[in-house]
C-alpha cells in the first residue's frame, strides 16, 4: 500500500517559489557582496599602509637632499642646479608631511611621533638654512649637536615600523578575508547547486504528479465517457443558451447526430424533435434560474420516423473542470409504457364489463340457488312426508315389498336432499369472497374431530378411531372455508375407515423447501385404485359403490375449490385396502409468523 507524498497548497506555491528564487540567487549576492567589500576594505587599509610608508621614505629621502644640499652650499658650491634641488626639496617636504599626517588620520600614535617629525624636520632646516646664510666654516661638533638635537630619521624609522606592524597585521587580516571570501564564494556555489538540484528534484516531481494527475483525470474522462456512452438512456448536457455542451451515443442514434453536434442549439437538431416552444421554455428555467424538470411528457418524432412519447428530467449540474453550469437532460422512451398502460386500461374496460357480466350472472345463480334451495326441497318434504304417511297408514298389512318401496322413496329423498345442500355448499365456496383473518389450524382440526367423534359414538357404536394429530400452525386465511375443507377430509379418512379396527386418523404438517405449508391427512382404511385418481376431485364423482358408502361425490370437489382459492394445491395417494392419503398446500404468502407446538 503506497502512501500519498505531501502536497503543497497551490495558494503557497508562488510565495514559496520567490523564497527560493531569494536563497539561490539575492542571498548569495548578498553575501559574496559584502565578503568583497570586506575583502576591498582589508586591501584598501593595506594599501594605506603601504603609501603611509611611501610617504614616509619619500620625505625621508627630501630631508636628506636637502641636508645634503645645504652642505654643498655650505661649503661653498653655488651652481643653478643645486639651488633649483635646494629649493623644490624645500616646496616637498611641507606636502609630504601634510599627506603624512592626512593618512596617518586614524592612528593617534602616528600623528604624535608625525608632529615630533614635523618639528624636528622644521628646526633642522632651520639650522641648515641659517649656516647657509652665515657662509662660516662648518663645525664637525656643531653637525653632531644638529642631528642629535634635531632627529629625523628615529621617527621616520619608528614611523615606518609601526607602519609594518599595522601592515602585517592588515595583511593577515586581508588574507583571512580572502581565504573567507573563497570559501563563500564556494560555499554559495555548492548550496546554489545543491538548491538548483532540488528545485530541479520538486520541480520533475510536480511535473510528473502532474502527469499523473492528468493521466487519471483523462482515464476518469475515458472511463466516464465510456459508462455515459453505454448507458442506453439518451443524455445531453446544455448551456444557459440550450446549446449542446455534450451527449451521449444513445441520444446521437435517437435523434440522427451523425457529425460532432456540440455547439449547436438543441431546437436545430432531429429534424424539429426539440423545437416545442414550452419544453425550451421549461429548460431554460433550468439552465438560468436553477429550476428542475421531473417526469415532463413530451411526444417526439425521431431519426427512424417513429413518433415516440419521451419522459424528459433535468436538473443543473456544476462541471467538474471550471465554474460552469450545465443543465443534465435525460430523455427516457416510455412509449411501450404509455401503450402498455392504455392496453390496460382497454382491459380493464373489458374487465369491467365482464364484472358486470359475472354480477348479473352470479345475481341469476343466487336467484337459482335460491330456486333450487327453496323449490326442489318442497317436493322432496312432500315426498319424504307422504312416504312416512303411506308407511303408517297401511301399518302392519304392509308386506316385505311394500315395505321396501317405501324406505327406498325416503331414501332417495333423504339423498336428493344432501345432495342439493352439497351442491348449494359448492357453489356458494365458488362465489362467495374470501374472509382473510388469523385461523388457528390446530383449533379448527380439533373441533371437526370432536363432532366427528361425537357422530361416530351414536352411528357407530363400538367403534374406535385413533387420532394422531401433528402441531398446526396459526395462518391468515378464510376459516368457514378452511372448516369445509377439513370437515371433508376427517370426515372421508373416518367413513372410509369404518370397517379398520381401530381406524388409524393421522394429520400432520410441514414447510416445504418452496414455504409453502403442507398439511397431511391419511387413514388406514379402504383406499382406492391410483388409476382413477383423476375422477377424484371431480363433481359427483364416485369411486365405491353408495351401498359400500354413503356420499354425494362433491366433498372432494369443494376441498380442492377452496384449497385453489387459496393458490393451493391438492393431491392424492392410495392403495386398494391400504387406505388413502391426501395432501393439500397453502402458500407462504399466508404465513402470520406464529406457529403451534406440542408440549
Amino acid at each position: 500500500m503506497t502512501s500519498a507524498s505531501p502536497q503543497v497548497s497551490p495558494r503557497w506555491r508562488v510565495p514559496l517559489l520567490a523564497a527560493a528564487v531569494l536563497a539561490i540567487v539575492v542571498a548569495p549576492f548578498l553575501l559574496l557582496r559584502a565578503s568583497e567589500e570586506r575583502l576591498r576594505n582589508a586591501e584598501a587599509l593595506v594599501a594605506h599602509s603601504l603609501q603611509v610608508v611611501a610617504n614616509l621614505h619619500a620625505a625621508s629621502a627630501v630631508v636628506r637632499n636637502i641636508e645634503a644640499a645645504s652642505l654643498a652650499r655650505a661649503l661653498g658650491a653655488e651652481t643653478a642646479l643645486l639651488d633649483e634641488r635646494l629649493r623644490s626639496s624645500h616646496d616637498l617636504v611641507g606636502p609630504l608631511l601634510d599627506k603624512i599626517q592626512d593618512l596617518s588620520r586614524d592612528s593617534p600614535a602616528q600623528q604624535v611621533r608625525l608632529g615630533i617629525l614635523r618639528q624636528s624636520i622644521s628646526q633642522r632646516i632651520e639650522q641648515l638654512d641659517r649656516l647657509i646664510l652665515e657662509g662660516g666654516e662648518l663645525d664637525r661638533g656643531e653637525l653632531q649637536r644638529l642631528v642629535e638635537n634635531f632627529p629625523v630619521q628615529a621617527p621616520i624609522t619608528e614611523m615606518v615600523e609601526a607602519e609594518h606592524s599595522l601592515l602585517v597585521q592588515r595583511s593577515t587580516d586581508a588574507t583571512r578575508v580572502r581565504r573567507q571570501a573563497d570559501w563563500l564564494s564556494g560555499g554559495t556555489m555548492a548550496a546554489q547547486v545543491l538548491l538548483l538540484v532540488v528545485l530541479a528534484w520538486l520541480a520533475t516531481r510536480d511535473a510528473d504528479r502532474r502527469a499523473r494527475a492528468e493521466a487519471a483525470s483523462q482515464r476518469a474522462n475515458l472511463r466516464a465517457a465510456a459508462v455515459l456512452d453505454t448507458v442506453r438512456e439518451p443524455i445531453v448536457l446544455l448551456d444557459k443558451q440550450l446549446r449542446i455542451v455534450m451527449y451521449n451515443v444513445a441520444f446521437g442514434e435517437l435523434f440522427g447526430l451523425e457529425d460532432d453536434a456540440r455547439g449547436r442549439p438543441l431546437s436545430g437538431i432531429g429534424e424539429g424533435a426539440w423545437d416545442d416552444v414550452e419544453t425550451l421554455r421549461r429548460l431554460r428555467d433550468v439552465g438560468g434560474r436553477g429550476r428542475e424538470l421531473w417526469d415532463y411528457e413530451l411526444r417526439q418524432r425521431t431519426a427512424d420516423g417513429i413518433e415516440r412519447v419521451m419522459l424528459v428530467n433535468a436538473r443543473l449540474m456544476e462541471l467538474p473542470d471550471n465554474d460552469d453550469h450545465v443543465a443534465l437532460v435525460t430523455a427516457s422512451d416510455v412509449s411501450l409504457q404509455k401503450a402498455s398502460e392504455e392496453h390496460i386500461r382497454d382491459l380493464n374496460r373489458q374487465l369491467e364489463g365482464k364484472v358486470e357480466q359475472v354480477s348479473d350472472v352470479n345475481r341469476e345463480l343466487e336467484a337459482f340457488s335460491y330456486s333450487v334451495s327453496h323449490d326442489l326441497r318442497a317436493p322432496l318434504r312432500h315426498i319424504a312426508g307422504f312416504a312416512d304417511k303411506l308407511r303408517r297408514h297401511l301399518g302392519d298389512g304392509i308386506d316385505d315389498k311394500g315395505q321396501h318401496y317405501i324406505e327406498v322413496i325416503g331414501g332417495s329423498a333423504k339423498r336428493m336432499s344432501e345432495l342439493i345442500d352439497d351442491l348449494l355448499v359448492y357453489s356458494r365456496l365458488g362465489r362467495s369472497a374470501l374472509r382473510l383473518q388469523a385461523v388457528d389450524m390446530q383449533s379448527l382440526v380439533e373441533e371437526t374431530r370432536a363432532m366427528l367423534d361425537a357422530n361416530a359414538a351414536t352411528e357407530m357404536p363400538g367403534h374406535h378411531v385413533d387420532w394422531r394429530i401433528g402441531s398446526m400452525p396459526v395462518l391468515v386465511a378464510d376459516e368457514n372455508m378452511l372448516r369445509q375443507v377439513w370437515g371433508n377430509l376427517l370426515g372421508n379418512a373416518v367413513k372410509y375407515s369404518a370397517h379398520s379396527e381401530p381406524a388409524v386418523v393421522t394429520v400432520q404438517y410441514r414447510v416445504a423447501d418452496s414455504g409453502e405449508h403442507v398439511f397431511t391427512v391419511s387413514d388406514n382404511g379402504a383406499g382406492f385404485d391410483m388409476a382413477y385418481s383423476g375422477k377424484l376431485f371431480g363433481v359427483f364423482q364416485r369411486l365405491h359403490a353408495p351401498s359400500e358408502f354413503s356420499g354425494t361425490g362433491i366433498g372432494l370437489a369443494s376441498v380442492k375449490r377452496v384449497v385453489t382459492r387459496h393458490n393451493g394445491r391438492i393431491w392424492a395417494e392410495s392403495e386398494p385396502g391400504k387406505g388413502a392419503t391426501f395432501h393439500f398446500t397453502l402458500p407462504a404468502s399466508l404465513d402470520l409468523g406464529i406457529r403451534s407446538h406440542n408440549a
